[in-house]
C-alpha cells in the first residue's frame, strides 16, 4: 500500500470541499446562459469561479453561526461571548498570540481575556468555535458529572498519534477503557511504595549536583531532575533505564566551559549536553542522551502541531516531522517490547499459566504483556506512561526548588520537618512521607501555582448546555464536536476562588489552616493538578511519593538554595514576564512555558549550600 505524504493526504481530503463551490458556480452559469440565450462573458465566469470559494466560506460560517444561535435560543441559552477580532478567522489574534508567546508570561492572553469576557468565552479560531473556561462547575461537568458527553476527539488524536499512538492518554471509548483496565492494577499501594528505584537515581542525581557545585558553578536543576525522572521512569516501565544521568551536566553560558550553543538550547529542559557541543550531528550527542533527545524533539514537534490546528499536515507536507525524531526511541523500546513478547510466548509453549495479577518483581511492560500480544499497543501505552511519569514530575520538582529558593522561610520549615521525621541521613519510608503534613502542603501549593498541565481540552460529542454559574447569568450552549479548552492554571490563581489577598501568593499553609474549610472543602474542583473523574491520573500517589522522596533527599544534603538565573542570561525572564500582574507575588524570576507540559524556559540555575551533616 502506497503511503502518501501528510500534506498531500490533507489536500486530497479537502478536494470535495474545494470542488463543490466552483462546480455549483459552473452549473449556475450554465443555467444563466440558457435563460439569457447568450453565454456569460468569460471574465465574469472567471470572476465568479474565483469568488466561489470565499463566498462559500462566508455562507458556511454564517450558517453555522445562525444555526448555533437558533439552537442556543431553543434551549433558552446563549453562545459564550466571542473574543473580538479584526481579521477573518481571528488571524490577527493568532498572530498576536505567537508574538506574545516570545515575550509574555504563560497564558497571559487567557488571563486578560477572563478579565474582559469572564471565566467562559468563545476563542473562535479559523472559523471554528473553541470554548474556553476556568469555571470549576464547567470543568467538573466535562471531567466528571457528564464525562461520557466529552472525549479527546479525532483531531487531538491525530495530532498526538505519531508520538502516543492509541495509548491511554490519546484514546477514547472502549480503547481507553482497555488501556485503563490494563494499567490500573500496577499502581497499587504495594507497587508505588517501593522506593529502591527512586533512591538509586536520586543519589546519582544529587552526586552530580554536588560535583558541579564544588567547581563553583551553578547547576541547572531542571536538567538534573528531568534526567532523574527519565531514568526512574524507564526503569519502572522497562526494567532498564536509559542512563541519562551518565551524560555530562551542562554549564551555564557565563562559564568558559559552556558550549557555544548553550545560551539558547532547543530543548525545553535546556540541557546543552543534549546537543553535544552545539553540532546538530547526532554522533556528537552523548550516547546516554540520544533517547532523551529523540523523545524530547518528538514531543516539541507534537506540541507545535496544536498551534496549526487541523491544518498542521500542510506544515509537514512531505513527511511526518515527529516520526523523523523518534529513531532512538524506537531503537531503545522495540527490542525490549520484542523480548517481553518472546518470553510470554516461551512460557505459553511451556504450558505455564499467564497470571494477570501483579507480581512484586515485574515491570509495567511485563504486566501489560499479559493482556495483549500487540507490540504497537504495548509501545503506545508505555510511551504514554513515560510522558506522564517523566515530564509532569520533573516540572513539579523544578518549580519546587524554585519556590524553596524564593522563600527561605518555607525552605527552613520544610527542612525542619524532614529532619524531625526522617533525620539527616536515613532513607524515607512510605510512612515517613505520609506523616510529613507540611511536605504535602508544600507540594500542593507548587501544583496549584505551577500545574504541570496548565491547559487541557476535550471535545463535545453532542450539543450540551452549561447552566449559568451565577444568579442571573444565562446558560451557555455548547455545539456538538466543539473543542472545549479548560485551564487549571488560570483557575488555580483566581482570587474569588482562593482568596483576594492570597491567591497569587506562595503559601503552603493554605492547605493546612482554616482556608481549607473555607475554599477547598466546599468546592474541591477548584484544585485539579491531576485532573478528575474517570480519567483522573492513575499515578497521582506515585508522583507524590517520587517528588517527596527526592525533596527529602535534597534537604537532607543541602541546607540552602540560591537562584542564579543571572549565570545563564537566556533563562532570565524579559520584563513582560518578570513583572506580570498574573505572576506569583507580582514577579517571576523563572520563565514558565509549556508544550504538552510546563517547564522553565532555558532552565533553573541554582547554587546550593551543603548541610553540615552531609
Amino acid at each position: 500500500m502506497i503511503s502518501l505524504p501528510p500534506g498531500l493526504r490533507y489536500l486530497l481530503h479537502l478536494i470535495p470541499h474545494l470542488t463543490l463551490p466552483p462546480l455549483f458556480t459552473l452549473v449556475l452559469l450554465h443555467v444563466l446562459s440558457l435563460n439569457l440565450s447568450a453565454p456569460v462573458p468569460l471574465y465574469l465566469q472567471i470572476l465568479a469561479l474565483a469568488l466561489s470559494w470565499p463566498l462559500a466560506l462566508v455562507v458556511l460560517v454564517q450558517w453555522r453561526s445562525w444555526s448555533n444561535w437558533w439552537n442556543a435560543a431553543s434551549r433558552g441559552a446563549v453562545m459564550p461571548q466571542e473574543v473580538e477580532h479584526k481579521l477573518p478567522g481571528s488571524v490577527d489574534i493568532l498572530m498576536k498570540m505567537f508574538e506574545n508567546d516570545k515575550s509574555l508570561y504563560l497564558a497571559t492572553n487567557l488571563f486578560k481575556n477572563t478579565e474582559k469576557y469572564g471565566n467562559t468565552f468563545n476563542f473562535r479560531v479559523m472559523f471554528e468555535d473553541r470554548i474556553f473556561t476556568c469555571e470549576p462547575e464547567y470543568i467538573k461537568t466535562i471531567l466528571a458529572t457528564d464525562f461520557h458527553s466529552y472525549e479527546k476527539g479525532p483531531m487531538l488524536h491525530e495530532q498526538l498519534n505519531t508520538l502516543l499512538g492509541s495509548g491511554v492518554f490519546n484514546s477514547d471509548g472502549d480503547m481507553w477503557k482497555f488501556h485503563r483496565t490494563m494499567t490500573r492494577p500496577f499502581f497499587s499501594k504495594d507497587r508505588i511504595t517501593h522506593f529502591d528505584i527512586f533512591d538509586r537515581h536520586a543519589e546519582h542525581a544529587l552526586d552530580k549536583v554536588a560535583a558541579r557545585l564544588k567547581e563553583g558553578v551553578p547547576v541547572d536543576w531542571q536538567d538534573i531532575v528531568s534526567r532523574f525522572t527519565m531514568d526512574s521512569a524507564t526503569e519502572f516501565l522497562f526494567g532498564k533505564d536509559v542512563r541519562s544521568l551518565d551524560a555530562p551536566t551542562p554549564y551555564p553560558s557565563s562559564s568558559p566551559l559552556s558550549f557555544p550553543s548553550s545560551s539558547s538550547p532547543s530543548s525545553p529542559f535546556s540541557s546543552p549536553s543534549l546537543h553535544g557541543n552545539g553540532n546538530a550531528d547526532s554522533d556528537m550527542v552523548h550516547p546516554a542522551d540520544r533517547f532523551v533527545r529523540s523523545f524530547q524533539d518528538g514531543l516539541e514537534v507534537t506540541a507545535m502541531r496544536g498551534r496549526f490546528l487541523q491544518s498542521y499536515p500542510l506544515f509537514e507536507f512531505w513527511g511526518d516531522k515527529v516520526e523523523r525524531h523518534l529513531g532512538e526511541v524506537h531503537r531503545f523500546i522495540d527490542p525490549i517490547v520484542g523480548q517481553a513478547l518472546r518470553r510470554k510466548a516461551e512460557r505459553q509453549r511451556a504450558g505455564e499459566d499467564v497470571e494477570k495479577d501483579v507480581r512484586d518483581d515485574e515491570t509495567l511492560l511485563e504486566h501489560l504483556v499479559k493482556f495483549t500480544d500487540d507490540g504497537k499497543m504495548l509501545k503506545d501505552e508505555t510511551l504514554n506512561i513515560l510522558l506522564a511519569g517523566r515530564d509532569t514530575t520533573a516540572c513539579t520538582l523544578t518549580f519546587s526548588v524554585f519556590a524553596l529558593a524564593e522563600y527561605p522561610a518555607v525552605l527552613e520549615k520544610l527542612r525542619k520537618e524532614v529532619l524531625d521525621v526522617v533525620g539527616p541521613s536515613r532513607r524515607p519510608t512510605y510512612e515517613d512521607i505520609r506523616d510529613m503534613k507540611y511536605m504535602r502542603a508544600f507540594i500542593n501549593e507548587v501544583l496549584r501555582l505551577y500545574p504541570p498541565v496548565p491547559i487541557n481540552s476535550r471535545c463535545s460529542i453532542k450539543a450540551m448546555t452549561w447552566k449559568g454559574s451565577e444568579p442571573g447569568q444565562p446558560d451557555y450552549y455548547i455545539p456538538p464536536r466543539t473543542r472545549c479548552l479548560y485551564s487549571v492554571l488560570v483557575m488555580h490563581r483566581r482570587t474569588d476562588l482562593w482568596g483576594p489577598d492570597a491567591a497569587l501568593s506562595f503559601d503552603p499553609e493554605r492547605f493546612m489552616d482554616e482556608r481549607v474549610q473555607k475554599y477547598l472543602v466546599p468546592n474541591p474542583f477548584i484544585f485539579l493538578p491531576f485532573n478528575a473523574g474517570p480519567r483522573i491520573c492513575l499515578g497521582q500517589q506515585f508522583a507524590y511519593n517520587e517528588i517527596s522522596f527526592m525533596l527529602v533527599r535534597l534537604l537532607q544534603r543541602f541546607a540552602s538554595i540560591t537562584l542564579r538565573q543571572d549565570a545563564h542570561p537566556a533563562a532570565v525572564p524579559p520584563p513582560g514576564v518578570e513583572r506580570s500582574p498574573y505572576a506569583v507575588d507580582g514577579r517571576e524570576r523563572v520563565w514558565m512555558r509549556s508544550h504538552l507540559t510546563a517547564y522553565a524556559k532555558n532552565g533553573l540555575w541554582v547554587e546550593m549550600g551543603e548541610a553540615a551533616s552531609a
